[in-house]
């Protein structure tokens, strides 16, 4: 999967836009479906509007890309909405408004912004202050999702989150965090080092202090190691090529800046991340062309490479996982690797006898048991 005859059109064209150049109405139709499967149709019209390609579009696929515009400018005004009610629902506790991934990128102005579409707003807090914000928000409208018993101990004694909150009339969805592992995974970074170098959109730079009011983000290397650790560790694989061209946008915005490639690897290993942090640089190099110094590659193997013979094995399931989860680009083992990956993730944030007893719950109990709608309490 490493030669380029083996590799997905959409990823041909994230590769190099000038091969939509070469395109026919089939080709087309193709890319565009790719593109939709992967939640990527906003962002190659922005992609091919960037490069000056798109006199290449033919009319029809180029109504499309319109559309998708359309949409992308429908979201943006929804997630500012949603971001100043968050504000006000919080404001008064004295806390930063600390915004993870999609939120982030899009309110920073970050490159990985350009067509990313999201479905929800992740914050992270610290874990003494969870009943404070969780009382905020169902004061303003928030109430609280999966509300099976079992459901509720699954994140509240053993996850990194509330269970999700959705509003009552807008049916937004907020997750809070207070940190980025679960409390049983086998990695546990510290989510009081991610808040202390924290960096307040639109000014204040890292170690400014994060109880002044506004938005902030993780700092450069964390929000790296955040979406690497996310996509990696958790799985969310129909966005695996999606989250890998986040990584691919944040490396290049912030490797432009001095001492960015230097700190990254140390700071993964601080943070013990340094396995997620190997393949994310691994697979964006290979699939997206990700321009990581040679002395980094060489850093993050030392630091995080899992060894040769299971580094066989996850090329193998990676590769596969990170194509466009669309009919064109699933082989006969795509399957396989996709469900060994999801057992993998939750033995990543379980011990086994939890993870046995998970799994046996929520494959025989919860199907059986009636959900309730959300109460406000």
């Amino acid at each position: 999967m490493s030669h380029p005859a083996a590799w997905p059109l959409l990823v041909e064209v994230l590769r190099a836009p000038q091969r939509v150049r070469t395109l026919d109405a089939a080709g087309w139709d193709l890319l565009l479906r790719q593109a939709g499967h992967a939640d990527l149709s906003a962002t190659l019209g922005i992609l091919l509007d960037e490069a000056g390609l798109l006199d290449a579009v033919p009319a029809a696929p180029r109504e499309h890309l319109a559309w998708a515009a359309v949409l992308l400018a429908r979201h943006r005004r929804a997630l500012h909405f949603e971001i100043a009610q968050i504000r006000r629902a919080l404001d008064g506790l004295g806390l930063p408004l600390l915004l993870l991934k999609g939120a982030a990128y899009v309110m920073a102005g970050l490159p990985p912004a350009a067509g990313r579409m999201f479905s929800d707003v992740d914050i992270l807090v610290p874990k003494e202050r969870l009943p404070e914000v969780e009382a905020a928000l169902l004061m303003h409208g928030w109430a609280g999702t999966h509300q099976d018993a079992y459901d509720q101990r699954y994140y509240r004694d053993w996850m990194h989150e509330l269970p999700p909150m959705e509003h009552v009339r807008r049916g937004n969805t907020i997750d809070v965090h207070h940190a980025i592992l679960p409390e049983t995974a086998r990695v546990r970074p510290d989510p009081a080092l991610l808040r202390a170098d924290a960096v307040r959109i639109g000014g204040a730079g890292a170690g400014a202090s994060v109880t002044d009011a506004g938005l902030w983000t993780l700092a450069p290397h964390d929000m790296v190691l955040h979406s690497a650790v996310h996509l990696f560790s958790e799985g969310e694989w129909h966005h695996g090529l999606r989250d890998l061209l986040d990584i691919h946008r944040l490396l290049q915005h912030f490797g432009a800046a001095p001492g960015f490639w230097e700190g990254l690897v140390a700071r993964a290993v601080r943070l013990q991340l340094a396995r997620p942090l190997f393949y994310a640089l691994r697979y964006g190099v290979r699939l997206l062309g990700t321009p990581v110094p040679a002395a980094v590659l060489a850093e993050a193997h030392t630091a995080g490479s899992p060894g040769r013979p299971l580094l066989a094995l996850m090329d193998a399931l990676f590769l596969r996982a990170l194509q466009p989860p669309h009919p064109s680009c699933a082989g006969r083992l795509a399957p396989a690797a996709l469900n060994a990956l999801y057992l993998r993730g939750n033995w990543l944030r379980m011990p086994p006898p939890m993870l046995a007893r998970h799994l046996f719950h929520k494959a025989f109990i919860s199907p059986r048991q009636p959900q309730e709608p959300p109460q406000l309490v």
